[in-house]
């Protein structure tokens, strides 16, 4: 059964909306956007975030380099972004060409603009617990749809599939710190599948099509799919949503649903970084 994510992140809007509009008078959040070349899926990416931008009364600048850019000119330009009242967070949108270090570019973002939530300060922050930090969206957001569907996460066993610094492990940590038993395992974890089919929660975040089977769950377990894969110009998941979905388990669709729900948490980064800052 999928998960209603569009009323989800509708809710998130909404309330952006409506708060940002009360707590503005004369000046409004903005969110800042770094682009490097041309690249489809993330020009359409950009796209969903000045539209969402724009809907929650928030402003939206995207700075467009085009590949010939050296690292020296855009950490140039980072600086000056990090010293910039007017932006209140920004981003550095992925992939960025082979010629410019990313940990480099990320590492240089002022940790309270920091919106993506990939700064190793932030990071550090999503381990202790610490609030102030900013937690990067996909985890953010998987932990929204738990509170959202009153899950109580305490005694419940997760299977985290996928240990990236984006994905993976903040979201095995902020799980632990919800009082969840987390597992964390990668692709080549042995006999993976004795751990998913007694988990009540299996979350997936590996970009291999198909990983995950309804022969690999129980008839309990909610699949949350954040990977993906695209195959002949088709995107797939890392769980056969198909046969999954057809069981009745909980599940995220695969495509559709993981970018907006981004955004969305996103845009919360980023008015959290203007009221920090007010």
């Amino acid at each position: 059964m999928i998960i209603d994510w569009k009323k989800i992140a509708k809710k998130i809007y909404d309330w952006l909306r409506e708060d940002i509009s009360r707590e503005s008078r004369f000046a409004f959040p903005t969110l800042g956007a770094i682009l490097v070349w041309e690249n489809s899926p993330s020009l359409r990416y950009i796209k969903q975030k000045r539209k969402w931008a724009e809907y929650v009364w928030m402003n939206f600048e995207l700075k467009h380099f085009d590949d010939s850019v050296t690292q020296e000119k855009l950490l140039d330009f980072i600086k000056n972004w990090n010293n910039d009242d007017k932006i209140s967070g920004y981003i550095v949108q992925l992939p960025l060409p082979e010629n410019i270090d990313s940990e480099i570019i990320l590492n240089t973002i002022k940790p309270e603009k920091d919106v993506d939530g990939f700064h190793p300060e932030n990071q550090w922050k999503v381990l202790v617990w610490d609030e102030s930090g900013f937690a990067p969206c996909t985890p953010y957001w998987v932990m929204w749809i738990f509170e959202e569907l009153n899950i109580d996460l305490v005694w419940k066993e997760i299977t985290v599939i996928g240990q990236s610094n984006i994905v993976g492990k903040p979201m095995a940590v902020m799980l632990m710190n919800a009082g969840a038993t987390v597992i964390s395992c990668n692709i080549d974890t042995p006999d993976i599948y004795k751990y998913t089919k007694k988990s009540d929660i299996v979350i997936m975040a590996t970009g291999v099509p198909w990983l995950l089977k309804l022969e690999n769950i129980n008839d309990k377990t909610i699949v949350i799919d954040v990977g993906f894969t695209v195959i002949d110009w088709k995107i797939y998941g890392d769980a056969d949503f198909e046969k999954i979905n057809e069981n009745w388990n909980l599940i995220t669709p695969v495509p559709g649903w993981v970018g907006r729900l981004t955004v969305a948490n996103l845009l919360k980064n980023t008015y959290k970084a203007w009221l920090q800052n007010k």
